[in-house]
């Protein structure tokens, strides 16, 4: 097999071909070496290589396999972290000046799962500076590109999680998701992004946000490899007070649905009032594609949708801006300008604004889930337009210009106020041949079920054969 052939594998094919010692770990680390060293001075999605590691991690990997000792699907996979997973004696800067010699005692409980489920790890990927930001511009570690036109942003803050599993840097990724930070960059990049059930993945050792609205979670290049990273990574950690006394056993089905019996809605006014035409257009042949399968697509009107963007931010700049107090208080300029207005803007909430915008949550969250109970999943865009230029901070969307950082988190905030589960699926391209992915919601605790939908859309739509410019 080929370097040009290896990079381009689905985790879930590369796990059975080193299972079947017809692929080398090491060879197959190599190849993403030299993809890396090829490619990522134009997509800038790694701040820390950790290639000798690695390496080391990857001969072990042989070893053990061709003695017999297979551990599983991730066994022998090269993969990355964003940059805020804490990982043992390597640095973690959260994509800041200010954790720039960052150097964690202990990995994040997830990096741990990872190591133990076989995985190889390359190294830390670039983010939005403290994941607080939705573009994947950073001022200390330079700008995120994308893939599929370099000139355009991949999205954030999981902006470098997303531009290597795009790019074939890396086989998969883990990101963080508090307002769409996994499924924003996986829209704009053409890949599969999972924010799983609030409290599903253990975020012991990963720096945080907003303590109420941070999630973990896979990216990916199929809805196969996502459930392969999230099976390793879900489970109990004691060691989290936010974490689910709740298995992972549900996790490993392999079952396929039949899309007749499966029911969608689809809520019309607020997902789809400020959208491109490019997305609409690819968002219905999605629908098209789920119809003509068997499912059950009704339109439902949810007008508590448009509540959403003044409760998630009223919750999520509070919460940041309370976690990053001492840094404002220290020295707040070691943090770059748009982040730190944001923090500081944050600190002027009220107390009484942030519990009114928590009791509106607990509304907002009994209306969302009365649909659910009727329906198996909720199907929306992923992000209102395909990524936009780099240097642009406005954007056009029907004759009305929006701010691109306001833009991006628009159609994704209302999943992190739930907590439900979503998974973004890619589904079309724009006239550039930009990616454009919907969504997936479903009730708490059934991943299975956005697992075994998406896959069944996968099939049908044959994505796997489009590839980025890079």
């Amino acid at each position: 097999m080929t370097y040009s052939q290896t990079y381009e594998l689905s985790i879930s094919k590369a796990s059975e071909l080193i299972r079947n010692k017809k692929l080398s770990p090491v060879d197959l680390l190599e190849d993403h070496i030299k993809r890396v060293e090829a490619k990522d001075q134009h997509l800038n999605s790694f701040i820390t290589r950790t290639f000798d590691e690695a390496m080391n991690q990857a001969r072990i990997c042989e070893q053990e396999i061709t003695a017999g000792n297979w551990k599983g699907p991730l066994h022998g996979i090269p993969l990355a972290v964003k940059d805020l997973f804490y990982t043992k004696d390597i640095v973690t800067t959260i994509g800041s000046q200010k954790y720039k010699s960052f150097i964690p005692t202990f990995n994040a409980t997830v990096v741990d799962k990872l190591e133990h489920a076989g995985a190889v790890m390359m190294g830390k990927l670039n983010m939005h500076e403290l994941a607080f930001g939705t573009t994947g511009k950073n001022s200390v570690f330079g700008d995120c590109h994308n893939p599929w036109n370099t000139m355009k942003i991949t999205g954030g803050s999981s902006s470098g999680s997303a531009a290597a599993v795009s790019g074939g840097l890396c086989m998969g990724s883990l990101g963080t998701d508090t307002g769409g930070s996994i499924r924003i960059p996986a829209g704009l990049c053409g890949i599969v992004g999972l924010k799983p059930t609030f409290g599903r993945v253990s975020r012991k050792g990963v720096f945080p946000l907003s303590n109420s609205l941070d999630t973990v979670g896979p990216m990916a290049r199929t809805v196969k490899d996502a459930q392969i990273m999230l099976s390793a990574i879900a489970g109990v950690d004691a060691k989290d007070k936010h974490n689910s006394p709740r298995e992972n056993d549900d996790l490993q089905m392999n079952s396929e649905v039949d899309l007749k019996t499966v029911k969608i809605a689809i809520p019309t006014d607020y997902f789809f009032d400020v959208i491109s035409d490019d997305v609409n257009n690819s968002i219905d042949n999605a629908i098209t594609v789920f119809q003509e399968l068997g499912a059950s697509v009704d339109q439902v009107n949810l007008p508590v949708l448009n509540h959403s963007l003044a409760i998630s931010s009223t919750i999520l700049m509070a919460e940041a801006s309370n976690i990053h107090k001492q840094n404002l208080k220290g020295n707040p300029h070691q943090i770059g300008p748009d982040v730190r207005i944001r923090l500081q803007q944050g600190a002027m909430i009220l107390a009484t604004d942030y519990l009114e915008a928590q009791r509106a949550r607990q509304k907002f969250n009994l209306e969302v889930r009365s649909i659910l109970d009727e329906y198996d999943v909720i199907l929306s865009p992923t992000v209102a337009v395909t990524a936009p230029d780099i240097l642009e901070e406005t954007i056009s969307v029907k004759k009305e210009s929006q701010s691109v950082g306001a833009l991006m988190p628009r159609l994704t905030r209302p999943q992190n106020i739930t907590g439900l589960p979503t998974i973004s699926i890619p589904c079309g391209f724009d006239d550039e041949h930009m990616p454009i992915g919907f969504q997936l919601t479903a009730p708490g605790f059934q991943e299975s079920k956005l697992i075994q939908i998406g896959s069944a859309y996968e099939a049908e739509a044959g994505w796997l054969h489009h590839k980025p410019k890079i």
